[in-house]
């Protein structure tokens, strides 16, 4: 599959308008027929397809990660990732659409979204991955998608429809007992970590809903590639150090695969299709599919790494599922 195929025409979001679009004519006997299907599922489309890749990549690089951070400093990781990542975005945007003067006002809201999406939340989540343990990161990140669905809410940009509130219900809690098989402990010598991976969420969820406030005029490779550009130079400074101090020859090929593919695909790719599911379903709907990180890694770490899933991690994977199935229907 063509990695760029989220730019062509037939894209996700013309593809869902179609799907969503109320019809201009309808006969009285198909007016008579809905509600008696406005309970039913919606149609799988293709952001329902896209959103389902971003889990799998981004719940899969977790192990791709952890893998390279053998060899790797984290901060010096960070920094030569997210470099990767604004050089490739750079050269796409160029050879795609080009670059294209924009209004002040919506340079400045992309701008502030790179800073938040980008540098603040690479800031808050590698200082709190070093201050807190993994487990804790796991539980802490789970309420992501309710703080997006509240945001959303509260600021006008989505609708908190009982479907999507039900599968929250369903979904959150299955996160956390996917995350709790780890041994979270929250106590005062994690404290500091904890706080910073509150506020890595609180990032994201603003990024998240902040994409949908933009609307349809940017595309999503536009908006992707802008808000990587601007975020990327607070990254790279604050790894800079940990890079003039690494150690080329002790760094083996499985290390630096990891760090072009954990680039190129989960940021590039991934953040690209994100942004265009969020355009297309809005911040609340794209959400909730993240809750199928956790079941990904889960599966990913079982199956590369020998890490055998325990009982609550396998129910809190059903949860999670039926979360995502609830939140679907109309």
């Amino acid at each position: 599959m063509d990695r760029w195929w989220c730019t062509h025409p037939l894209s996700i979001a013309s593809t869902t308008r179609g799907l969503y679009a109320a019809p201009a004519l309808s006969s009285p006997s198909t007016t008579a027929a809905a509600p008696a299907s406005a309970d039913a599922p919606r149609v799988i489309s293709l952001s329902d397809l896209a959103l389902v890749l971003v889990v799998i990549i981004w719940g899969t690089n977790y192990t791709v990660v952890k893998e390279a951070l053998g060899s790797f400093p984290p901060l010096a990781f960070m920094a030569l990732r997210f470099a990767i990542a604004a050089a490739a975005m750079a050269v796409v945007l160029h050879t795609r659409e080009g670059w294209k003067p924009l209004p002040r006002s919506t340079l400045l809201k992309l701008v502030g979204l790179g800073f938040v999406g980008n540098t603040l939340y690479q800031l808050c989540f590698i200082l709190g991955l070093a201050h807190t343990t993994a487990a804790n990161s796991g539980m802490l990140t789970s309420g992501t998608p309710v703080l997006t669905a509240l945001l959303g809410a509260a600021l006008g940009v989505d609708r908190l429809r009982k479907p999507l509130a039900m599968g929250l219900a369903l979904a959150v809690p299955g996160m956390l007992l996917i995350v709790s098989a780890r041994g979270p402990e929250l106590d005062a010598a994690t404290r500091q970590g904890d706080f910073l991976i509150l506020g890595a969420s609180l990032c994201w969820a603003l990024y998240t809903v902040g994409i949908r406030s933009l609307g349809a005029e940017l595309s999503a490779l536009r908006i992707t590639a802008l808000t990587m550009l601007t975020g990327a130079p607070g990254v790279i400074l604050m790894g800079l150090p940990s890079v003039m101090e690494l150690k080329v020859e002790s760094i083996g090929p499985g290390a630096w695969f990891g760090l072009v593919y954990s680039a190129l695909i989960p940021l590039v790719l991934a953040y690209v299709v994100w942004s265009r599911s969020v355009q297309a379903v809005g911040s609340s709907r794209t959400a909730i599919y993240n809750s199928g990180t956790p079941v990904v890694a889960a599966v990913t770490a079982w199956l590369v790494r020998g890490e055998q899933p325990t009982g609550l991690q396998i129910a809190g994977a059903v949860l999670v599922i039926c979360g995502v199935l609830v939140s679907r229907r109309r």
